[in-house]
């Protein structure tokens, strides 16, 4: 089951939503009907994405980890898909606020267990989704595919430096529709995913494909080697061979959704088996 959403920002933004209710929860029998806890997963697109993704990759993939057992919410950030509001203006800082205003709503459902929240960010999405975890003790576990790793650099590398410099001289810039302004830009900067990442206490898969030409896969091996220098939390990686940024093969979507699946299902099963042995 499915149900389209619209979630309040701030009282000033309006966030098309899609909400993916469990396997087993159908239609007449809504959350608060329920008699246990469900994990909860947020995907978090990236830049001047949507909630649907890049040949329906995010559609494909609520589905399927809803079917597996989980709530999944994809939504639109502000300026993008369906979502109210400008997304040259907004910025970086907005978009980890409009997260936590999805994990606002996630949380407060009874049937979500809070110990199962997990972000699932992909590229720009990916760094916002690290900024957020580290701000956010709510967020237990990341799921990083083909993560930004330099928001300024790598965004400034993706639109062009000449775009970039217009933006500054111009005050905006056109790009695929979408006009960037400076503070956009600024907001870029202000982050920094891989010196943020060790301050996140939970569990993290990274999912990165080969051929990757958008964000180098590098940047993965970099993130793992950083996770592990915390003293808490597990960092298991996969890499898809020749893969692209977007998963746009079926093959690929496929591998991409299997091994998070998959990764997720572990976890639950050794967080059950931890805590029957601690009791």
């Amino acid at each position: 089951m499915e149900k389209q959403l619209v979630l309040r920002h701030d009282n000033e933004l309006e966030l098309a939503a899609t909400l993916h209710y469990p396997a087993d929860i159908g239609a007449g029998n809504q959350e608060t009907e329920c008699n246990r806890k469900y994990g909860a997963i947020i995907i978090c697109h990236g830049f001047i994405g949507n909630r649907v993704g890049i040949d329906r990759l995010f559609v494909k993939t609520a589905r399927a980890l809803a079917a597996n057992g989980c709530f999944v919410m994809r939504f639109d950030y502000g300026g993008c898909g369906e979502s109210s509001g400008d997304y040259g203006v907004l910025g970086f800082d907005a978009m980890v606020d409009q997260t936590r205003t999805v994990i606002d709503y996630m949380s407060a459902m009874d049937c979500v267990d809070p110990q199962r929240i997990v972000l699932l960010g992909h590229s720009l999405g990916g760094a916002v989704s690290i900024i957020t975890a580290a701000k956010d003790k709510r967020v237990k576990r990341l799921v990083l595919w083909s993560p930004v790793g330099y928001p300024f650099n790598d965004i400034v590398r993706i639109v062009g430096r000449e775009s970039y410099d217009e933006a500054v001289m111009k005050g905006g810039v056109d790009h695929m529709g979408y006009v960037l302004r400076p503070a956009y830009f600024d907001s870029l900067m202000q982050h920094q995913p891989f010196q943020t990442a060790p301050r996140f206490g939970g569990d993290v898969l990274l999912v990165h494909g080969t051929s990757d030409e958008v964000i180098p896969v590098d940047y993965s091996f970099l993130y793992q080697k950083v996770f592990w220098t915390r003293s808490e939390g597990v960092c298991d990686k996969e890499i898809l061979f020749q893969a692209g940024h977007t998963y746009s093969s079926r093959k690929h979507q496929e591998e991409a959704i299997s091994v998070t699946s998959q990764w997720l299902e572990k976890r639950d099963r050794q967080q059950q088996e931890w805590h029957h042995w601690s009791i």
